[in-house]
């Protein structure tokens, strides 16, 4: 080889090595955001907490493993009813329609995912179901009518927000005439001495270790035509379902609409008559077994292990004491999805510590396998207070008189996660520990959702791949990183 042709071998050797070096900086170079909120302090640009050249000393590691991508997300939102309506109905216009985009727009919370009650809640008006004419078995009074004044015009103006929001839906009691007392609800009386309860007579309660519903084949045949007219009904008003779950915590007798199973009956009712009936009718909604409210795995075992009853069941949604058999439940059973269909929804404290119990309750739940996760009442009135007297949480705090909007801190956590976190995203496995979680997002970020729980300033190290991140944390503070390769 002559000298000509070791310098032009060198050059071009020195050209691959500039463009090697370009290539590798190229990818892995980051951008990163980061948004913190305290109690005081809401949504604010956190980027001068960061630092991209080394480790903070004594800190906590967190490690993300970007490559072992977990669940699918299917979505994040929460529950339309009546009483958030109503509370929403008492604003002008402007400001109702800035609650809705701050719920629903991509600026805002960018809710996916909601659910309706399929007749009367805890949050509705009054007791009320799509067909109160007993014995009507053929379902020829069947309607929607009360729903096309409250529950639809909510649903339509979030739609107007976010066009493509998911919407599932659950009862919380079949019409009365189809349970064995006849009545909305399984207990008499006021709830922990609570006023607002209902004047039952005591000797028709029911309590979780019986079925409330009639098992006679005419009911269980009438109440799947029943779901089955509710699913087209919605679709006619331009609200697809795309999933019912058949009973609202399902092992629970309080003093409002409600309803037990045992769990061999509500196989036999998936698997004999609901399953059937939305296959003849070719309903693409899916049906789901939940709300699972039971700690017990058993309980849905027998369910999923029912051969009849299990090709029809697409997912479980579990929610209070049914996060106590999710863990069993998602590690067994690989062939359904799983949800979050309602968080703890407190005492109408909305504050702080409100924001802790969903803090691990959402740890839980995505360490667990669910895809999407439910908040309950989205909005109430200043008083929160169900129909049943029981005053709970909200995100959103309407004050009547005033007019004036909260935003409550569950709002703010809320945001922190689904402003970002959008079906088809991926939950990622990251390193053990109670104050994180880590997700793939579609357009190639990584985004962590990291809480300090405590009083103090702390210091993490975000471990990605050969990188490394240092972050300084508010104290009391929820705080999203969004990491992205340039």
């Amino acid at each position: 080889m002559n000298f000509k042709d070791c310098m032009h071998l060198k050059n071009k050797r020195s050209i691959l090595l500039f463009a090697s070096f370009v290539a590798f900086h190229s990818v892995t170079a980051q951008k990163i955001d980061f948004i913190s909120t305290t109690a005081k302090e809401r949504w604010v640009n956190a980027k001068k907490s960061i630092n991209t050249k080394g480790k903070s000393e004594n800190a906590q590691t967190i490690t993300i493993y970007k490559d072992s991508l977990l669940q699918k997300i299917d979505g994040i939102g929460g529950a339309f009813n009546e009483l958030g309506y109503t509370a929403l109905q008492t604003l002008p216009s402007e400001k109702s329609k800035e609650v809705y985009n701050a719920l629903f727009s991509k600026e805002g919370c960018n809710f996916s995912m909601c659910r309706i009650p399929i007749g009367a809640s805890d949050y509705s008006l009054s007791y009320y179901s799509s067909n109160d004419v007993p014995e009507d078995f053929v379902m020829r009074d069947f309607n929607i009518d009360r729903d096309k004044f409250i529950l639809i015009p909510y649903v339509k103006e979030a739609q107007k927000v976010r066009p493509d929001l998911k919407i599932w839906a659950s009862p919380w009691t079949p019409p009365a005439w189809m349970k064995v007392n006849e009545h909305y609800s399984t207990r008499s009386g006021d709830w922990e001495n609570r006023a607002g309860g209902n004047r039952m007579t005591p000797g028709a309660e029911i309590f979780n270790n019986a079925t409330a519903f009639k098992m006679q084949e005419r009911y269980l045949k009438a109440y799947a035509l029943y779901f089955s007219k509710f699913v087209q009904a919605y679709q006619e008003e331009g609200i697809p379902l795309f999933a019912i779950m058949p009973q609202n915590e399902i092992a629970y007798s309080p003093n409002w609409p409600s309803c037990t199973w045992r769990a061999e009956d509500m196989a036999y009712f998936i698997g004999g008559y609901l399953g059937p009936q939305f296959e003849q009718d070719k309903l693409k909604t899916e049906i789901w077994l939940g709300t699972i409210n039971f700690g017990k795995p058993a309980y849905v075992r027998t369910i999923l292990d029912d051969k009849k009853a299990s090709p029809f069941i697409k997912g479980v949604g579990f929610q209070w004491g049914g996060s106590n058999a999710i863990p069993d439940i998602s590690k067994n059973y690989t062939g359904v999805k799983y949800m979050q269909t309602e968080n703890k929804c407190g005492e109408s404290e909305n504050n702080w510590s409100s924001l802790q119990v969903s803090w691990e309750s959402m740890v839980h739940y995505f360490n667990n396998k669910s895809g999407s996760y439910m908040y309950w009442n989205m909005v109430l009135d200043e008083t929160g207070k169900s129909s049943w007297g029981w005053p709970q949480n909200s995100m959103v705090v309407i004050d009547r008189k005033t007019k004036n909007v909260k935003y409550t801190d569950e709002f703010y956590l809320f945001k922190h996660l689904s402003h970002f976190v959008q079906p088809g995203d991926h939950y990622l496995k990251s390193s053990s520990g109670k104050d994180h979680l880590a997700f793939q997002l579609k357009d190639g970020r990584t985004m962590l959702l990291v809480n300090n729980a405590e009083d103090k300033l702390k210091s993490v190290n975000i471990q990605l791949g050969d990188k490394t991140i240092s972050a300084e944390l508010k104290p009391m503070s929820i705080n999203t990183l969004l990491i992205a390769e340039k």
